[in-house]
C-alpha cells in the first residue's frame, strides 16, 4: 500500500515554498521551489513501482524544511545557508556551514530513496557491493543535476546567491559524502534482515 501522509506533507510544503518565494519575490529560490514540487510528484508517481522506504519519504520532507529555511530565513542578518555551524576549516572553505550540512543530509535521503530503485531493477542475486556503488553513483548524479539547476538559476535571475566554484565543489563533495552514508545505512539494514519497505 502506497503511503499517503508523507506525500501529502510534501505537496503542502512544496506548495507553501512556491507561495513564499513569490511573496518574497525571491525568484532565484522559486526555481528550487518548483524543482521540489516536481521531485515530490516524481516520487509519488513512481512509488507504486519502486516501493520507496517510508523513512526516506519522511526525511525528504525534513530536508525540504531545512532547505526552505536555508534559503529564506536569516539569523542576525546572515542567511541560514551562510551560517557556519562548526568552525572546522576557515576561509575560503568555511566548513562546516549550514549549507554543507543540508547537502549531506539531502543526499543521505537521496541514497535511501535510490536504494529502492537500484534494488528493484537489479537481479535478486546482485553483488551487494555493486548495489552499493550504483546507489552511490545514482544519488550523486542527482546532486550533479542539482548543481546544474543552481547554475540555471544564476543565469536566469542574474544573481550569485549560490556562491562560486569553491562552493559548487564543496557541494559536490558533501553530496557524495551524504550518498555514501545513506547507502551504508541501507546496506546495513539489508544485511541485518530489516524489511525493505516500512509503512508510513
Amino acid at each position: 500500500m502506497r503511503p499517503k501522509l508523507p506525500y501529502l506533507l510534501g505537496f503542502c510544503l512544496a506548495g507553501l515554498l512556491v507561495l513564499l518565494t513569490l511573496f518574497l519575490r525571491n525568484y532565484e529560490f522559486l526555481l528550487y521551489a518548483i524543482t521540489a514540487t516536481v521531485l515530490v510528484t516524481i516520487l509519488y508517481r513512481t512509488d507504486r513501482y519502486f516501493g520507496f522506504e517510508a523513512i526516506g519519504l519522511w526525511l525528504f520532507n525534513v530536508w525540504l524544511i531545512l532547505h526552505s529555511l536555508g534559503g529564506l530565513a536569516s539569523w542576525k542578518g546572515t542567511r541560514f545557508y551562510d551560517i557556519v555551524l562548526v568552525d572546522l576549516v576557515g576561509e575560503p572553505y568555511d566548513i562546516l556551514r549550514y549549507d554543507q550540512f543540508v547537502h549531506v543530509f539531502c543526499y543521505v535521503v537521496m541514497a535511501i530513496l535510490m536504494w529502492s530503485v537500484v534494488r528493484k531493477i537489479s537481479r535478486a542475486d546482485a553483488n551487494p557491493a555493486t548495489v552499493c556503488v550504483v546507489t552511490i553513483l545514482a544519488a550523486s548524479s542527482i546532486g550533479a543535476l542539482n548543481e546544474v539547476i543552481e547554475f540555471a538559476a544564476v543565469i536566469v535571475t542574474g544573481t550569485t546567491g549560490v556562491g562560486g566554484y569553491t562552493n559548487t565543489a564543496l557541494d559536490l563533495v558533501a553530496n557524495l559524502l551524504g550518498a555514501i552514508l545513506g547507502t551504508l545505512y541501507m546496506d546495513y539494514r539489508h544485511r541485518s534482515g530489516a524489511p525493505e519497505r516500512q509503512q508510513a
